[in-house]
């Protein structure tokens, strides 16, 4: 039986699958990096572990690929700015240095985020022109608010979302 998978098919179906938006940051010591990834999802809860894709075409891709640590950054509505910037190519995306700050334990993060996860990289798969990011949370910051009082950011066929009761359908 001949297969209909393309990816032009391939590429219209995950833009109807609805995605949460993260902020990945990393510096693996020739400065700072940033992309914005809807494939962030959690593997294991003890461990804590997460996982995310890079592509090959991101500017982002060496930095994050090579990077001991990173920060993955769950952004809310109101972080859209912030998404943008780490989806927007061609540009300095820490040109702004009020936007972030460096942990003390050397990560960059941005400080609008409400929550963070700083994450060592336990494994690195390459797949297709992409790699998947294994990561282990070491720390999470940013519980400073009601987690329901903020609405989820989600990515949709090319657009951007927010999720509250409206959109609540049980």
């Amino acid at each position: 039986m001949p297969t209909t998978s393309t990816p032009l098919r391939f590429t219209a179906a995950f833009r109807a699958h609805p995605a949460g938006v993260a902020l990945v940051t990393a510096d693996a010591g020739a400065g700072p990096a940033a992309l914005t990834a809807t494939s962030v999802a959690s593997v294991s809860v003890d461990p804590p572990m997460l996982m995310f894709s890079v592509s090959d075409a991101s500017s982002s891709s060496p930095t994050v690929a090579a990077a001991d640590t990173v920060v993955v950054h769950l952004l809310a509505a109101e972080q859209l700015h912030l998404a943008k910037l780490g989806a927007t190519s061609g540009i300095d995306r820490f040109a702004d240095a009020s936007l972030w700050s460096r942990l003390p334990t050397g990560e960059v993060y941005f400080l609008d985020a409400p929550i963070r996860i700083r994450a060592r990289v336990v494994e690195r798969l390459r797949v297709g022109t992409s790699s998947v990011m294994v990561v282990e949370a070491l720390d999470i910051d940013g519980f400073g608010t009601d987690p329901g009082s903020t609405a989820p950011l989600v990515y949709h066929d090319r657009g951007w979302h927010s999720l509250g009761d409206h959109s609540r359908i049980e």
